[in-house]
């Protein structure tokens, strides 16, 4: 086996650690859960987006947010599913639609957790949103394209 140069460990960043910060468990996480999706749900833009997808019982898709969740901020695991190919699916969804979704989540995780740890809250949904985004909306133009 060939030993990897140590420029290879310096360029990749540092793996993301679990926020483990007292009020930070599953519970709240799930009140945050909610709480953010009971406004989306009454947004004027987003409230009919959810409402196409989600017919019925919410529960269902409030544990598996509560589970994705717990898996960016916590590094529980606990999430299985695959964000990507559930949000290519949806076909009425524009860019704008995720400054709604971010604008939301901060004012939600402003009001449950201390500045400090909303702050991580937001910092990783922006990250998720950009590359949901990216999966969801990027196309290279034929000018752009690599021929090949």
């Amino acid at each position: 086996m060939t030993p990897k140069p140590a420029s290879l460990d310096r360029a990749r960043p540092a793996a993301e650690q679990p926020l483990a910060r007292p009020g930070v468990d599953r519970t709240s996480i799930g009140v945050l859960v909610r709480k953010f999706y009971s406004r989306v749900r009454k947004d004027e833009r987003l409230g009919p987006v959810f409402a196409r997808e989600i017919v019925g019982d919410w529960e269902p898709h409030l544990e598996k947010m509560t589970d994705f969740w717990c898996s960016v901020i916590l590094k529980s695991g606990d999430y299985h599913g695959r964000p990507v190919p559930a949000h290519l699916k949806l076909k009425n969804v524009t860019e704008a639609d995720f400054e709604i979704w971010l604008a939301l989540f901060g004012e939600t995780t402003s009001e449950l957790f201390a500045p400090e740890i909303a702050a991580v809250f937001v910092e990783r949904a922006e990250r998720i949103a950009t590359s949901l985004k990216l999966a969801m909306f990027f196309h290279l133009s034929p000018a752009t394209k690599v021929p090949g």
